[in-house]
């Protein structure tokens, strides 16, 4: 009978384990994924560093009536759209035009819903090209903003 009870106190333990260890792996930015529609996103806070890698740059997102997020972001991609992809910080459908970003953080914005977008900006200015086509430059200043 004893055998039988630490068996499953092992296998219990295991469990719990388990999936301590994959909930841990799951998460960035010190959060959980959070999913809102189709869409899946880390959700990272105020001053968070994510991702591993050789490069890294500063993003603010800011959403709609929210405050402010700027992170860092370290990487081995070369553009902006691969570094945030790869972080699971945005996530959209790519089109004949490139990625359609539709989440940011866990904030959707799809202006066939709401009227909405997520903008993209390169050292305040509106970008002239995607994000997913901009190569990353050292000192440049990114941000997505709910426009």
């Amino acid at each position: 009978m004893k055998n039988i009870s630490l068996k499953k106190c092992l296998s219990l333990l295991l469990a719990g384990v388990l999936i301590a260890a994959m909930t841990l792996s799951a998460a960035g930015c010190g959060k959980a994924k959070r999913s809102e529609g189709p869409y899946s996103t880390i959700i990272c806070k105020d001053g968070d560093t994510v991702g591993k890698g050789a490069t890294s740059f500063k993003l603010e997102i800011v959403p709609k009536d929210a405050s402010a997020v700027n992170i860092t972001v370290k990487t081995d991609e070369t553009t902006v759209g691969a570094a945030l992809l790869a972080n699971e910080i945005i996530a959209g459908d790519d089109s004949e035009y490139g990625l359609y970003v539709k989440c940011v953080n866990g904030v959707t914005a799809d202006f066939d819903v709401d009227g909405t977008y997520w903008a993209f900006y390169i050292n305040g200015e509106y970008a002239m090209t995607g994000v997913d086509s901009t190569d990353i430059e050292d000192g440049a200043a990114y941000a997505l903003k709910v426009e």
